[in-house]
């Protein structure tokens, strides 16, 4: 890819990002109520996809070899924990993948 088309390549990314973004600010002006459908999909998405994101992440565990899935259910734990103490999802995420990695290292 050449420089230009790299260049044009970035600037339509962003420009795709920026719309995304704004569009929703845009489309759903202050002054009118949000959707129905709007606000449940703003409350059902999100722990759709933190499920869905367990179960891809532990979709190759194998409970029968090496530690068992260990690590993984530990971790696992941890982020509950931290989650249900803190209600704070990127501390949880961070802590969860901090215990993992730090179990990986030292521990199995």
């Amino acid at each position: 890819m050449s420089t230009r088309e790299q260049l044009l390549t970035v600037a339509l990314l962003a420009i795709a990002t920026m719309l995304t973004r704004f569009l929703p600010f845009a489309v759903f002006s202050s002054g009118k109520p949000v959707p129905r459908i709007v606000s449940y999909l703003g409350k059902a998405l999100p722990p759709a996809i933190f499920s869905m994101l367990v179960v891809y992440c532990l979709r190759s565990v194998d409970i029968l070899a090496g530690s068992h899935g260990i690590p993984e259910l530990l971790a696992v734990s941890v982020t509950a924990g931290v989650h249900l103490l803190k209600r704070q999802t990127l501390l949880s995420i961070i802590a969860g993948t901090a215990c993992y990695m730090l179990l990986l290292q030292l521990v199995f």
